[in-house]
């Protein structure tokens, strides 16, 4: 066996890049020099387990939860059973390029987190310490309308690192000129723009326990800190939010989870008000993805949020194909739901996408360990799609292509990890 040194140069790491890979040998190292295990389990399928140990029923329930009997989250792991790597030998991977480049500017891989709300009840270190993380490993951070954080507390923990903002889009058109503004003062260079959180779902885990955290202002901070919202609650009942966060809730939920659905149409404002790329969060069909390229935004991320909104909806990873060949060379094709380990990088990367966001995973690493736990959960899915290219034969991702998969149906493929 070799010997390990913490410090030794990982050496499938490109000279100059960010030694993904090196995440393994400092694991061992630890292990055989200072008998230190892992805090946070490195196998899938036992996260959410090791997660449950450690966070209160109504928050395992919040981000384990889906929407009906979770068949739209079988779903989107099952998608993944369906498609095989098929391994090349002999080539040369011995240093590998995980860097990608979106709208312009060039990432240390293709991996962002995704925009997550109220993480505050995962744990009190909630989105700056995530975005602290974020910045440190070199992984852009995606932040939620529906933050226990502000706008200008999360860039400030996030810093000199990358970050884009996720709008749950209200209907009063000048609070959400105010969000955008404050977004883009913060330095928040891409809009995510949520299309299928315009009513929240029916979700049992959380009906059961009659549990919705926004009621008492929880993940309600973006809103309860900008200020056109804050005049106008003023305005309207003669108090300040401090002074009562139930009517202060029942307003922001009012405007951001109306039960009104907004139009292909109103993208236009968004447009005006918004400088950067634009990306449409929530495509599903292959319609939709050709009516984004037509009302120009820049990208768009296939996704069922993790299927948390509609019960019964294909996988994502089911209908990415199809869509990435109808728009990929018109528009950034982004995806989330259901990633889970590197090989699910290599397959998304394969067939059409450009990048991918973690979400689940990152979650149950922050409740079992605040922010270094969400860290080293998303380090340890980045090592293992460092080292699994290496194994398969892709050196950059540029070399992820349809030829390096393959649709098989197992019988045996009838269960995957949540």
């Amino acid at each position: 066996m070799p010997q390990l040194q913490a410090s030794q140069k990982h050496p499938e790491a490109p000279d100059g890049g960010r030694q993904y890979g090196k995440f393994q040998n400092e694991i061992y190292f630890n292990g055989v020099t200072q008998n230190s295990m892992p805090t946070v389990t490195t196998n899938p399928n036992k996260l959410e387990e090791q997660a449950k140990l450690h966070l209160g029923l109504t928050s395992y329930n919040y981000v384990s939860g889906g929407a009906g009997e979770r068949a739209t989250m079988d779903a989107n792991r099952l998608a993944f059973r369906q498609w095989k790597i098929i391994p090349r030998m002999l080539r040369d991977t011995t240093h590998r390029d995980l860097t990608v480049e979106i709208f312009g500017e060039k990432h240390e891989s293709p991996v962002f987190f995704a925009p997550v709300g109220v993480q505050t009840i995962f744990h009190r270190d909630r989105e700056v310490g995530v975005a602290e993380m974020a910045a440190e490993i070199g992984v852009p951070y995606i932040m939620s309308s529906a933050a226990s954080s502000t706008i200008e507390e999360v860039a400030k923990a996030n810093g000199s690192g990358r970050r884009w903002y996720q709008l749950y889009w209200p209907h009063d058109e000048e609070i959400t000129v105010s969000l955008l503004n404050r977004a883009k003062s913060n330095g928040f260079k891409v809009l995510v723009v949520t299309l299928d959180t315009w009513a929240l779902a029916w979700r049992p885990a959380d009906l059961d326990n009659a549990y919705v955290p926004f009621a008492k202002g929880v993940g309600n901070q973006v809103g309860f800190s900008d200020p056109v919202f804050r005049r106008k609650f003023k305005a309207k009942h003669n108090k300040e939010i401090e002074d009562d966060i139930m009517a202060a809730s029942v307003d922001w939920e009012a405007d951001v989870f109306s039960g009104k659905a907004h139009t292909w149409d109103q993208i236009e404002h968004l447009k005006k008000n918004w400088d950067g790329p634009i990306v449409l969060k929530g495509i599903q069909h292959v319609d939709d993805a050709r009516k984004a390229v037509e009302v120009g935004v820049q990208g768009i991320i296939v996704s069922n949020h993790g299927g948390r909104q509609m019960d019964g909806a294909t996988g994502s990873f089911e209908v990415l194909p199809e869509i990435a060949e109808a728009v990929g060379d018109k528009i950034t094709v982004l995806f989330d739901s259901g990633i889970r380990t590197g090989a699910d990088i290599i397959k998304a990367l394969c067939l059409g996408a450009k990048g991918v966001l973690i979400g689940r995973p990152f979650v149950y690493g922050l409740g079992i360990a605040g922010k270094e736990g969400a860290r080293d959960v998303v380090k340890g899915i980045l090592a293992d799609l460092d080292q699994s290219m290496g194994l398969c034969g892709i050196r950059t991702v540029a070399d992820c292509n349809p030829s390096m998969v393959r649709k098989v149906r197992y019988g045996g493929d009838l269960k995957s990890s949540l």
